[in-house]
């Protein structure tokens, strides 16, 4: 059974270094093999403020957009979501795109690899973590965090340091588990 992974860039502003943070982590996930890995950028969904006319449960979604946003959300097993903090908390685009649809993040495992300022986006991640929970996604306490991005980043490219490296291997490990487990839930 080959499960499948999502890596979500969650910022979409111009300038971003999610991007290079997100091909690092996605490129431990299909080296470590546990996982059919995909990174999935929410810049090129460019999906407006929630405009569904339907609750998403309903799963009745009018616009184009929706549409191809639902079919990749229900196509993952697993998520990481690679996230910055925006004024101590998640992107706008990260918290319009989980509204977006419903049923399709039900019983999915979710990790985080944080990166920011000093606090690596820990509070980002919290947050982010509570909305996950009304998803009835299963938020993962392994993580990545990554504390002074901007020191790690070598021609345009993330250097992680071995806790980094370490920490995103554990979290593929548990995330794997529970993603195994959740899929007969579904």
């Amino acid at each position: 059974m080959s499960l499948r992974l999502h890596t979500v860039i969650a910022s979409t502003r111009p300038g971003r270094v999610g991007p290079a943070v997100a091909e690092w982590f996605h490129g431990v996930a299909k080296a470590q093999g546990g996982f059919d890995a995909h990174l999935v950028d929410l810049a090129e969904f460019n999906l407006p403020i929630y405009d569904e006319p339907k609750h998403p449960r309903l799963q009745q979604y009018a616009h184009d957009h929706t549409k191809k946003w639902s079919a990749s959300v229900a196509a993952a097993d697993a998520f990481v979501f690679v996230v910055p903090e925006y004024n101590f908390g998640p992107t706008p685009a990260l918290l319009n795109a989980l509204n977006y649809v419903y049923n399709e993040w039900n019983y999915k495992p979710a990790g985080f690899v944080g990166y920011g300022g000093i606090s690596g986006a820990m509070r980002s991640v919290h947050t982010t973590k509570l909305t996950l929970n009304v998803l009835k996604m299963v938020p993962i306490m392994e993580g990545v965090t990554v504390p002074m991005v901007a020191q790690q980043l070598k021609d345009g490219a993330f250097a992680p340091n071995d806790i980094q490296s370490q920490s995103a291997d554990a979290m593929l490990t548990e995330l794997a588990r529970w993603a195994a487990a959740l899929k007969t839930m579904r």
